[in-house]
């Protein structure tokens, strides 16, 4: 999963939230919510960091990246 940068190229990436996490682990649920999520379908930015792409990688099948 590669990130998109924004065209102003300050190493962020825009993350989106798109599937619940009612039913996933614990740790997955943490992972939502360490990346600064709080509701559903809600867009973030980030810095584009190993740290928060490690994030990313750990729950592709409920981000998005926009």
């Amino acid at each position: 999963m590669t990130a998109k940068k924004t065209e102003s190229g300050s190493g962020k990436i825009q993350i989106k939230w798109v599937r619940s996490a009612i039913c996933a682990p614990m740790k997955q649920k943490l992972v939502i919510k360490g990346l600064g999520f709080t509701r559903l379908n809600q867009v973030i930015e980030r810095p584009d960091t190993p740290a928060i792409r490690g994030m990313v990688k750990k729950v592709p099948h409920m981000l998005e990246i926009v």
